[in-house]
């Protein structure tokens, strides 16, 4: 069974999920790769809420590298997909590639991880009818346009979908997570007993 967890973003990613990720999948002994749409450094931003203000800020976040294209990902090749929130859904939404990959890790029944805007990417690909989710407060109408039902909660699993509203619901989010993984694991182990 492979170890390897997929983490899809791009530049104005959230720099808070996008390192959280990358260095908790480290922690746990899973290998986090992260993909975007092209292998280069990508330029991460940190988001928050400010007094005084109706909407998140934006600010400039940490550099961190992406390990591959997209283009160059195979889906059988990962125990799951993450896709990390920020501004980055926004656009990569539109890039067919990403959505393929999406679709292709939901054909190949592989869990399905998105945090914030990440569920963006869900809603484009066609993969939320039906599915209950939550994510940020401002992708709401998206997800109900998209056939889905949208809760208000830290974080939602759904079959093999999980996500999570932003990046101050890691704790409830990378629990359901892990524990997700865990029966990948667990069932991986049993199939090599098997033999």
């Amino acid at each position: 069974m492979s170890r390897k967890i997929l983490l899809l973003t791009g530049d104005g990613g959230d720099s808070y999920e996008v390192l959280y990720a990358y260095q908790r999948f480290l922690e746990a002994r899973w290998e986090p790769v992260i993909a975007a749409p092209s292998r280069r450094l990508l330029h991460l931003m940190i988001h928050d809420r400010e007094p005084g203000w109706s909407t998140y800020v934006e600010r400039p976040g940490h550099l961190m590298d992406a390990d591959v294209a997209v283009t160059a990902v195979a889906a059988k090749e990962f125990a799951a997909l993450m896709i990390l929130g920020g501004r980055a859904p926004e656009y990569l939404r539109n890039d067919t590639s990403v959505l393929a990959l999406c679709r292709e890790f939901a054909e190949q029944d592989k869990y399905i991880c998105a945090i914030g805007h990440g569920v963006q990417l869900l809603t484009a690909a066609g993969l939320i009818s039906g599915r209950t989710v939550t994510g940020h407060e401002h992708i709401q109408i998206e997800v109900e346009r998209s056939g889905g039902n949208y809760v208000a909660k830290p974080a939602v699993r759904d079959g093999k979908f999980i996500t999570a509203q932003t990046w101050r619901c890691h704790p409830e989010f990378y629990r359901e997570v892990f524990s997700c993984l865990g029966e990948v694991s667990r069932g991986a182990s049993m199939r090599q007993e098997s033999r």
